[in-house]
C-alpha cells in the first residue's frame, strides 16, 4: 500500500533532479515487485476467506440446523430456520467488501507513524482528522444500532409469517383469509422498511459529512505540505507522498462508515448464532445400551412449558410392563400430547423423570434411542422423497424391513396400487398423498426397525373405515409380538385392544388400572344420568368420548330386584374374568420374555385379548313388545355413531331387559 507514495516521492525528489534513467527502471522494478506481491497477497487473503466461510459452514451448519429444529421443544418458539440464515448473513460479510476495512484497521498507525516521518505537522493533521472520522463512526453506531436491530427483528417476523402462509395455501385460498394474512405481513414488512429507511438516512447524513470532512482534510494536508516546501522543510515529493498516505491511512475509518449496515446485521447475526450454539446443549455419544424390554416408568413428572408459569402436568406417576397396551384419554388440554412427548424423550420433564427400562430417556442419545421408539404424532409430516425413504426414516433401509412395517400397518397394498409403488415421489410434506394416506405411512414409518415401545396420538384421526380396520390389526398383531404400546385417544374404540387405561385430567393423574375397572368407574357416573334421562341430559361414557345429544329418553321399565342382583352378579362375573385374563396374559409375557435369549430371538406370541362376554340372558326379540318409532328415534339419537338395524334391535332389547349397563356400553360401540 506503500508503494505508490514512496515511489512518487523518489522519482520528484531524485529520478527528476538528477535525471538519471538507471534510477528510475530501478525504482519501476521494484514497485513492479511490491504491487505484485500486494495483489499475491490480497488473492490469498480472499483465498482464506473463502476457505474460512465454507470451514464456518461445515463446522457449525449442522449446529444451527440442530438448534432450530428443537428450538420449539425447549424455548417454545416457532419453528424456523433462522439459526442457518445467521449463518448464511455471517458467511457472506466474512467474503465481502465489508470485512476489508476491519482487516485494514491495523495498519493506519504505520501510516500516521509515516506521516510524522514525514513532518510532525502533516502528522499532527492526519491523527486529528482520523479521530474526528472515527468520532463520526461511533456517532453512525449509536444512530442506527436501536433502528437496524429493530428492523432485523421486523424483518424475521415477516418472514416466517411469509412461511407460514405458504405453508397453509389450501386454508387460506378456502377461506378467504388472503386480505388479513398481506395485511398482517405488509405491516410486519412496513415496520421493517421504514426502520431500515430510519437506519439508512441517518448513515447517508453521517457518510456525507465523514466524505466531505476527509475531502477537506486531504486538501488541507496538501496545503500544508506545500506551505513546507515554500519554507524549505519538505520536498515536493515529500508533499504528494504525504498526501497519498494520509489517504490510505483514513481509508479504512471512511469505508467503515459506507459499509456499518452490513457490519451491524452481520454483528447481529452473530450474536443471535451464539446464543443458540451456546444454549444447544450438546448430545452426549455414549455408549449404546441393549434393545429394552420396553417398560415404561414415570417418576412424579411435572411440566412447565418456557415461557410460562402454568403447569401442563403435575406429579404424574405410573408404571408401564413391557408389552402391555395402555390406552391415554382425557378432556381436552388434559396434557394427553404433552406426556406422550415426555416419555419418548422430546420434552424435557421440569421435575421427575421418565424412563425406558430404568434408563432416563432425555439422558439417552436419540441416535440409540431412537430405534427402540416409534412414535406417530397428531400432526403428520412426511419428508420430501419416496415412500420407502420415509418409512425407513429417511435411511438407505432394509427393502424387507420397509415392506414388513408398510404389511404390519395394513399399507402395502395401497402403496402398491401408487404409480411408482415403494419408490412413488410424495412430494414436500407429503403433498401427494390424502391425509389418511399420510397417517397410514407415517405409522408404518413408526413401526419400522421393530421397536419395543410404541407412541399414537391420535392414530385413527384421519382414517376411514378400512384405515381404522386396518389399525386394529396391527395394533393386534404388535401386541402379540410383545410391543409396548401407548395410544392417546378420544374414540373409544381405538381402546378395544387396551389392557390398561391412564386417564388424566388438569394435567394430573385422575385413574390408571385395567381397562374394565377404569371403564365401569367412568360409565358408573353416567348410569344415574342414563336412568333419569326424562330429566336430565345424558353424560360421557367416559372422558375420552364425546358428550351424547341432549335429548330426552322414554321411561325405563324398572326391574324387579331379583333382576337387579341377577345382573350386579352377572357383571361382577364378567369383570373377574376379564381382571383374571389379562392378568394370566401377563404372567406368560413374563414368562417368555424370560425364555427369550437376551430379550430377543423368538417372538412373543399372546392370544388376543378378548371382550368381556355378558352371561346375561338376552330376551327373546319375539316376545318383545313392538318398537315404536319414538324409540327408534331416541336410540338412534343417543347414539354418537351409526347403527345398524341389528344394533338398532340388540339396544332396544337391553332397553327392555333393563339392562342399561350394557344398553350404554352398546350404544357407544364398546358392548
Amino acid at each position: 500500500m506503500l508503494t505508490a507514495p514512496l515511489y512518487m516521492m523518489q522519482v520528484f525528489d531524485r529520478v527528476i533532479s538528477s535525471r538519471n534513467t538507471d534510477t528510475l527502471i530501478m525504482l519501476f522494478i521494484i514497485a513492479t515487485m511490491a504491487l505484485t506481491t500486494m495483489a499475491i497477497l490480497e488473492g490469498v487473503r480472499t483465498y482464506i476467506l473463502v476457505r474460512l466461510s465454507g470451514w464456518l459452514d461445515r463446522r457449525l451448519g449442522a449446529g444451527s440446523l440442530n438448534s432450530s429444529i428443537f428450538s420449539q421443544l425447549k424455548y417454545g418458539e416457532n419453528p424456523n430456520v433462522q439459526g442457518l440464515r445467521d449463518l448464511s448473513t455471517f458467511r457472506t460479510f466474512l467474503t465481502g467488501a465489508g470485512i476489508f476495512p476491519i482487516l485494514d484497521a491495523p495498519f493506519a498507525p504505520i501510516f500516521l507513524a509515516i506521516m510524522f516521518m514525514l513532518h510532525p505537522l502533516l502528522g499532527g493533521i492526519a491523527l486529528g482528522g482520523a479521530g474526528i472520522l472515527f468520532a463520526f463512526a461511533l456517532l453512525n453506531e449509536i444512530l442506527t444500532r436501536r433502528p437496524l436491530a429493530l428492523a432485523s427483528q421486523y424483518s424475521i417476523k415477516a418472514t416466517e409469517q411469509a412461511e407460514a402462509s405458504a405453508r397453509n395455501a389450501d386454508v387460506i385460498e378456502a377461506m378467504g383469509m388472503m386480505p388479513a394474512l398481506m395485511a398482517r405481513w405488509h405491516k410486519a414488512n412496513h415496520e421493517a422498511l421504514a426502520l431500515q429507511a430510519q437506519a439508512s438516512d441517518r448513515g447517508g447524513v453521517i457518510t456525507s459529512f465523514s466524505k466531505f470532512f476527509r475531502m477537506i482534510l486531504q486538501i488541507g494536508v496538501s496545503s500544508a505540505a506545500a506551505w513546507l516546501v515554500i519554507q524549505g522543510d519538505l520536498t515536493a515529493g515529500s508533499m504528494i507522498a504525504g498526501s497519498l498516505i494520509m489517504g490510505r491511512a483514513l481509508a479504512p475509518v471512511e469505508q467503515a462508515i459506507g459499509t456499518w449496515k452490513g457490519f451491524v446485521n452481520a454483528r447481529a447475526a452473530y450474536s443471535r448464532l451464539k446464543l443458540r450454539l451456546n444454549n444447544l446443549e450438546d448430545e452426549k455419544s455414549g455408549m449404546p445400551l441393549p434393545r429394552p424390554k420396553g417398560a415404561i416408568e414415570v417418576e412424579n413428572v411435572s411440566y412447565t412449558p418456557p415461557n410460562s408459569k402454568k403447569p401442563i402436568l403435575r406429579n404424574i406417576s405410573f408404571k408401564i410392563n413391557p408389552g402391555e397396551i395402555v390406552g391415554l384419554i382425557g378432556p381436552t388440554a388434559a396434557g394427553k400430547s404433552t406426556l406422550s412427548r415426555v416419555m419418548i424423550g422430546n420434552l424435557r420433564p421440569t421435575a421427575g423423570h421418565a424412563r425406558l427400562d430404568n434408563m432416563d430417556v432425555c439422558e439417552w442419545p436419540s441416535a440409540d434411542r431412537g430405534q427402540y421408539v416409534g412414535y406417530l404424532p397428531q400432526d403428520i409430516e412426511l419428508f420430501a422423497g419416496t415412500i420407502r425413504d420415509n418409512i425407513s426414516r429417511m435411511q438407505d433401509g432394509d427393502p424387507d424391513a420397509v415392506v414388513e412395517a408398510a404389511q404390519k400397518a395394513g399399507v402395502h397394498e395401497m402403496i402398491l396400487r401408487l404409480e411408482k409403488g415403494y419408490e412413488t415421489e410424495i412430494g414436500d410434506g407429503g403433498a401427494a398423498l390424502s391425509g389418511g394416506q399420510r397417517q397410514r405411512i407415517a405409522l408404518a414409518r413408526a413401526i419400522y426397525g421393530k421397536p419395543c415401545l410404541l407412541v399414537l396420538d391420535e392414530p385413527n384421526a384421519n382414517l376411514d373405515s378400512d384405515g381404522e380396520t386396518a389399525l386394529m390389526k396391527a395394533m393386534d398383531t404388535l401386541a402379540n409380538e410383545g410391543m409396548t404400546i401407548v395410544i392417546v385417544a378420544h374414540r373409544p374404540n381405538v381402546l378395544r385392544y387396551a389392557d390398561k387405561i391412564i386417564v388424566l385430567r388438569d394435567g394430573m393423574l385422575d385413574d390408571y388400572g385395567f381397562r374394565d375397572d377404569i371403564l365401569e368407574k367412568l360409565q358408573g357416573a353416567a348410569r344415574p344420568q342414563l336412568q333419569k334421562l326424562t330429566e336430565e341430559e345424558p353424560d360421557s361414557i367416559s372422558s375420552a368420548s364425546n358428550s351424547l345429544p341432549k335429548q330426552k329418553a322414554p321411561p325405563q321399565p324398572a326391574g324387579t330386584k331379583e333382576q337387579n342382583t341377577e345382573q350386579a352378579e352377572q357383571s361382577n362375573i364378567a369383570r373377574l374374568q376379564r381382571l383374571k385374563s389379562i392378568k394370566n396374559k401377563a404372567a406368560r409375557r413374563a414368562r417368555q420374555q424370560a425364555q427369550r435369549p437376551n430379550g430377543e430371538g423368538a417372538a412373543i406370541h399372546k392370544m388376543p385379548t378378548k371382550e368381556p362376554t355378558s352371561v346375561q340372558r338376552q330376551p327373546d326379540p319375539k316376545k318383545l313388545p313392538p318398537m315404536t318409532a319414538d324409540v327408534r328415534e331416541e336410540i338412534i339419537a343417543l347414539a354418537d355413531r351409526e347403527l345398524s338395524e341389528e344394533e338398532i334391535q340388540e339396544i332396544y332389547a337391553l332397553y327392555a331387559s333393563g339392562d342399561r349397563s350394557n344398553m350404554l356400553k352398546k350404544l357407544k360401540g364398546l358392548g
